[in-house]
């Protein structure tokens, strides 16, 4: 039986993903989503697209790995994947909190508008890109071209970062500590304010990861490919 209550506690669902479609699969979430239960899903076999579009009050819980896609477009879910996620977790997600209990593939938290993605573990090259809003926090180092076009929002790698970081910034801003492997194009690292810090203390706490004796990088656009004329190629031809 591919639905049934979790043995212990009757508030819980159990949904088996196995080799089942995916779309049926989503539809036993929904249903138990919607008659307020939370949700524990089992043999996942890193599927992809699972848990795609959820709505806020639906509280999931994957076991294993997940594939491509997990918590796209995520509404206000809250989804916990017990350990690593394929490309693309959260990506366009509007609110929300998503937790990856071990390492993100690349372009988690793509295009994401508001919510939280943590991720426990590392995280792939390009997190973050094209972000309008939201936080990502990675305990561990952010991969090459994290923050790549970020438009707004924050994200946060307390175990360093890789190259090309924070790559051809609008007003998204990249929170380090640990060392940079190098700066991306028009890349710029700023001192930050007590009351800027405070904010990133803000976002960590609940998580449980402040700490105020961290020594932060805060990295920001330099604008130079804001305005440009479009004659000196000295300022577009960086890319």
């Amino acid at each position: 039986m591919s639905v049934q209550p979790k043995v212990g506690n009757t508030k819980d669902v159990v949904i088996e993903v196995g080799k089942r479609p995916v779309r049926e699969v989503h539809q036993d979430i929904l249903a138990a989503a919607n008659a307020g239960k939370s949700i524990v899903v089992t043999n996942t076999l890193s599927r992809h697209n699972l848990g795609v579009g959820l709505p806020p009050g639906c509280k999931v819980r994957f076991e294993g790995s997940v594939g491509y896609y997990c918590g796209g477009l995520n509404t206000g879910a809250v989804i916990e994947i017990e350990r690593n996620a394929g490309w693309g977790c959260g990506e366009a997600m509007s609110d929300g909190h998503i937790t990856i209990g071990g390492y993100a593939g690349m372009s988690v938290g793509a295009a994401m508008l508001g919510g939280t993605i943590h991720v426990k573990g590392d995280s792939g090259p390009r997190a973050g890109v094209a972000m309008k809003g939201g936080n990502i926090v990675v305990e561990g180092k952010i991969g090459y071209q994290s923050g790549f076009m970020a438009h707004g929002g924050k994200i946060i790698a307390l175990g360093g970062a890789g190259t090309s970081c924070a790559d051809a910034l609008w007003e998204g801003e990249v929170w380090v500590t640990g060392d940079i492997d190098d700066l991306g194009v028009d890349a710029v690292v700023t001192e930050p304010t007590a009351e800027q810090v405070a904010e990133v203390d803000a976002i960590l706490d609940p998580l449980g990861l402040k700490d105020t004796s961290r020594d932060w990088r805060r990295i920001v656009a330099g604008q130079r490919l804001w305005y440009f004329e479009s004659r000196d190629a000295r300022a577009w031809l960086m890319i």
